[in-house]
């Protein structure tokens, strides 16, 4: 069997992007699975070095955070950063994509098991945006903080798919107006809303963290939103969401 390899670290034996295996593995199940798990490794020193970065950068600045200074944080030699990622800014685009990117994977999932109730897939989405938010504290400052170190077509793919992050929400908030559940006349302002309620779990969270918990700054942010949501006749099906705490 033959590999073509663009950038394996021998120490690791990580598969990268660039691995392209030339027999067909598909006939062996052992090699499948060895596959499978170097994968799976590779997956997990990516999660670490994007991890370490956000950290140092959150903390510093992406302007002060060098290579190294993220290898050390990581616990990793400089040149298995470059086997991942070609430079500092590609790091820092990484890390922000990272995030957006798992919103589409965990809201799906999300509104998918919270059943057919355009509110019950609401407060499910909003959760599972937040839930998101939480694991990546640091990366959603970046966002925030440092876009604008990103070059023009780092800003470009991060203005995509922050538009693509908002949809489920938009979409959750149109099927409750046909339902007649919701009284909504801007979709998109509303799905902004509570995306912007969701990143300030972060962005605040120095100062939340001392009253409330994750669960609690949900439900109340949800409760705040569907109390102006609403359709008034409706309201009493959802008391459930209306009154936190109660």
């Amino acid at each position: 069997m033959t590999a073509q390899h663009a950038g394996v670290d021998p120490g690791d034996r990580d598969v990268e992007p660039g691995f392209v295996v030339e027999a067909d593995l598909g006939a062996d199940p052992d090699l499948d699975a060895a596959r499978a798990a170097s994968e799976t490794r590779a997956q997990m020193r990516r999660r670490q070095l994007l991890s370490a970065a956000a950290r140092l950068m959150e903390r510093d600045g992406s302007q002060a955070v060098s290579m190294q200074s993220v290898a050390d944080e990581a616990g990793v030699s400089v040149g298995l950063i470059y086997r991942y990622f070609g430079g500092k800014d590609d790091l820092l685009l990484a890390v922000i994509v990272d995030v957006l990117e798992t919103f589409a994977h965990r809201v799906h999932e999300a509104i998918s098991a919270a059943g057919a109730d355009p509110v019950d897939r609401l407060v499910a989405a909003f959760r599972a945006y937040c839930e998101v938010i939480d694991v990546h504290r640091h990366a959603a400052v970046l966002t925030y903080r440092e876009s604008k170190s990103l070059t023009a077509d780092g800003r470009r793919v991060i203005k995509r798919l922050e538009l693509e992050t908002s949809a489920p929400l938009r979409e959750l908030i149109r099927e409750g107006v046909d339902a007649e559940l919701f009284r909504c006349d801007n979709p998109d302002l509303v799905a902004y809303d509570l995306l912007l309620f969701a990143h300030a779990w972060a962005l605040k969270h120095w100062a939340f963290q001392h009253s409330l918990t994750l669960a609690a700054y949900v439900d109340h942010q949800a409760a705040l939103v569907l109390n102006a949501l609403l359709e008034p006749r409706k309201r009493r099906s959802y008391t459930r969401y209306l009154t936190p705490g109660r």
